[in-house]
Order: C-alpha cells, then structure tokens, then sequence
C-alpha cells in the first residue's frame, strides 16, 4: 500500500440546506458541516438514513451522533461506484484516498449495512455488486489484493517482480483477501436467502480459492507466487527470492503479506489461518447447498479440518507471563512471532469473524498479553492506549483496533473506555483515521479511509442496539 506523511483532514464539503428546507443535524448542534452534501453522494440508502435518524433521535451524546452521521454512511457517500454490466449489478469500491478496490476492504466497507439490505432493494443490489465484481477480481488473479475499475489500467507498481497483469493494482498475497469475499457472499446468503450472484463465474472462483490455498499449503514445492519490490521499506519486500522464509509444510497455509499489507517475518500467518478455517466452511456449505457440487465442499470441508488441526498444533505458544496464548506467526519448526497488528483479522479481532469464541480461554489470555508491554505494537500515551503495527510506524495507534476491541470486549467499562477514546482522537475532523499518535490526535494518517469510518459505525450501532446507556 502507498506509503502517507502526517496530514490534517481537509474535510468534505458542507452539507447544510438553506431556502426554507431544513437544516442538517451538524448545523442544528453547532458542529461544522463535513458529511458529503446530498447532491454530491455517490449511492444513498433509505434504510441507511433511517437508521441514521433513529440513532440521532435517541441518542443523548450528540458528538457521538456527529460522528456516526459522519462515518456511517461514508462508504456509500464516498467509494462505491455501481452500474449495471451485462445485466448484472457491478460494484466498484475504492478505499478512500486511493482509487482501487481490495478485496478486503470492499468487504469490510459494505459488512455493516448487509443487516439493512432486506428493508433497502438498492442497498441489496449494491452489495451484490461487490459480490459479482469480487468475482471477476479472484478470477483475473486470486494472488492479487487490489484492482483498479480500469481492466486496462498498468499498475503503478513499476519496480514489482511477480507476475502482474493489466487491471491490478497491487499484487500482494494475503490470505484474508480470499476470506472476506467468502465471508460477504456466505452473509449475503444467509440474510436474503438470494443465490443469483452464485453463478458458474462464481463457483469458479471458490475453486480457484480452494487451488491457491493448497497451493500456499506448499507441501511439494514453493507453488507459482512470488513477489519482490524495489523499495527502501523492509515490510514492502519478501526475502527469499520473493517467497519468504522456509516453512514446514504442516497443512497450515502460507501468507506472503499481512492485512496491513506488510510482509510476513514467518509465513504462517495466525489469524488469517484461523480465518480460513471459518470461510473454508462457510464456502463448502454453500458449494453443497447452492451448487450441488459435493465433490468441491467436501474438498473446501477437508482442507478447513486440516488447517484448524494444524493451528491446535502449532499456533500456541505457552507464555512466561499470559500461559497458553496466540502466535502471530509462526513457521511450524518451532519459531514464533509474539505481537498483534492492529489490522482485521488480528488475534484480537478473531471472535469479530468468528474465527474463535470470545469465551475461548487462550484467546482470553492473548487479549491479555496484546494489552501489555509484551505486545511490541501496544501503545500508552497522554490521549490514548491502542494497537499499532510497523505499516505506520512507532507510537501511532489505530482507530480500527480500538473498534475491534470494544466489539469483542465484553466488559461494560472497556467498551466505555473504547469510545471514550475514539469519540476523542478524531482530530476535530468528525471522522476516523488509519492512525492516530498517542500524545497528539491531530497527527494522523489518511484523512478519507471509509473502512475506519464504517466499522466505527458498525460499533456504535452495536452499542446502540444491545447496550445503549454506554453512549452517554
């Protein structure tokens, strides 16, 4: 991912109406205008501004109902593109200040309003839009992480050595990219019971999900991915002529990058085996279901077995201080990597993606272990304490893992504490960051990142539904 300097945000135009029509909710509390104006959103949801009404009626906070206002619709405001294309909904989603969709972040935009798709028919075709545009991507090349809307487009990426085509962006192999398109199609599923996005373009992509994942298994040999860049950031590059450090091959799969987009140390990534585990499932399920194809959920089935019996082997490590928790990384000959990343899927975010239960002892103890000094990427300033990551740097702390926090904690007072930090640390820019310093919330990165936004949506929704007196 392109690499960002310090920034303030320059925010959005103002949204206020004037001419007798009525004002804007920021103009009514006296907070300055920065949603997108109507005239100018890209894709507008009834659903979504119902949803947006009710929490501003009924929630007493009005800077937190600022900031949902803001960041909850910011995806749909800002990053979606739909058309139609061969008689087909197509959804292009960019992040946000970079204009290409990750299979990843597209997901991630578009999960928190799959709840409102059966009151909203519009919102239902857009969504399945990423769907049958998530398709196309994994079909071009399901080692890629990004694409551009242009299948033409030469990626910006000159001095790459892996196999680039036209149309991508980036080609950095991350295991979770394949994950969150099972994870948005199997919901889709489960919330309209629709099967049409599930064509035979569609089957065909989970086969091809099922092939890179044997294939990242590498039990044979290395398998066809590699990738080195030119570049003066270690976490840009992987060693080993491109394929990383050696693994044993123990039926764990292998992850050249991290969802941060930085290289891996050992290549089997953790969480993201843990997430594989889930969407193997939830992927042969509906090849049985929807594509009577039993021969590939069996195989889907079988791998995501083999892989949770491979994590119960090798991905615990007992700690001095924590007992038994979570590796980040490990190699499968006994080295390990102890930390968290502030980027979903982490160890901290897993019960968020059903990879393991929030009441899971080791779990529990690697929540205590990424709360403390041990945790390298764990910081404590004047403003706030969050997760970090090398892909920002020291100091800096992520809003989104102070989300991923509070939507798994399960104490009242720590999902008070999230907000409270979260409501804070915007930087008087009514919307959330990729990173924010401990000491300064006014030092951040990226000042249009939807994901940020839309999954601090998600958490004050939650909130709001199940447990509305800690928005006060």
């Amino acid at each position: 991912m392109k690499r960002r300097s310090f920034i303030k945000n320059v925010g959005l135009a103002g949204g206020a109406l004037y001419l007798g029509r009525p004002l804007s909710y920021a103009s009514l509390q006296g907070f300055k205008e920065v949603r997108t104006p109507l005239a100018n959103r890209n894709f507008s949801s009834l659903a979504i501004e119902k949803a947006i009404k009710e929490f501003s009626k009924n929630v007493k906070n009005k800077e937190l109902v600022w900031l949902f206002n803001n960041c909850f619709p910011n995806t749909l405001d800002t990053t979606v593109r739909f058309t139609v294309k061969n008689g087909k909904p197509d959804t292009y989603v960019i992040t946000g200040d970079i204009d290409a969709m990750w299979l990843r972040d597209s997901t991630a935009q578009v999960w928190p309003y799959l709840p409102f798709m059966n009151e909203d028919e519009k919102l239902k075709q857009l969504i399945a839009g990423v769907i049958n545009r998530q398709t196309e991507c994994i079909l071009k090349d399901p080692y890629a992480n990004a694409f551009y809307n242009d299948p033409l487009k030469q990626g910006e990426w000159k001095d790459d050595l892996t196999d680039m085509q036209p149309g991508i962006h980036e080609r950095k192999w991350e295991i979770d990219s394949l994950c969150y398109a099972i994870r948005l199609a199997y919901h889709y599923w489960k919330e309209t019971n629709e099967t049409e996005c599930f064509d035979k373009a569609w089957r065909n992509s989970i086969k091809e999900i099922l092939k890179t994942f044997k294939e990242q298994q590498r039990k044979n040999d290395l398998g066809p991915y590699h990738f080195q860049r030119k570049t003066s950031w270690a976490t840009d590059g992987v060693p080993m002529d491109g394929y990383g450090y050696p693994v044993k091959p123990v039926g764990l799969i292998c992850s050249a990058f991290r969802p941060s987009d930085d290289a891996t140390v050992f290549s089997f990534l953790v969480p993201s085996n843990y997430f594989a585990v889930i969407s193997l499932k939830q992927a042969s399920e509906m090849m049985r279901k929807i594509a009577n194809d039993a021969k590939t959920a069996d195989e889907l089935h079988d791998l995501g077995v083999e892989v949770e019996d491979a994590l119960k082997k090798y991905a615990v490590v007992t700690h001095a201080k924590f007992g038994d928790i979570y590796a980040f990384e490990v190699n499968g000959m006994g080295s390990y990597n102890l930390m968290d990343d502030a980027n979903i899927p982490s160890l901290l975010a897993m019960p968020y993606l059903d990879s393991v239960s929030v009441n899971d002892p080791i779990y529990q103890n690697t929540r205590k272990f990424i709360f403390s000094d041990d945790n390298p990427f764990y910081y404590k300033g004047k403003v706030a304490d969050g997760v970090g990551g090398p892909h920002i740097g020291k100091d800096m702390i992520w809003p989104m893992s102070l989300v991923a926090r509070g939507i798994t904690a399960t104490e009242e007072s720590e999902i008070k504490h999230c907000i409270k930090i979260l409501q804070s640390t915007h930087g008087g820019t009514g919307f959330m960051h990729e990173s924010f310093h401990k000491d300064n919330p006014e030092k951040f990165t990226r000042s249009w990142f939807a994901w940020a936004n839309t999954i601090f949506g998600e958490f004050l929704w939650k909130v709001y539904k199940e447990n509305p007196k800690l928005l006060t």
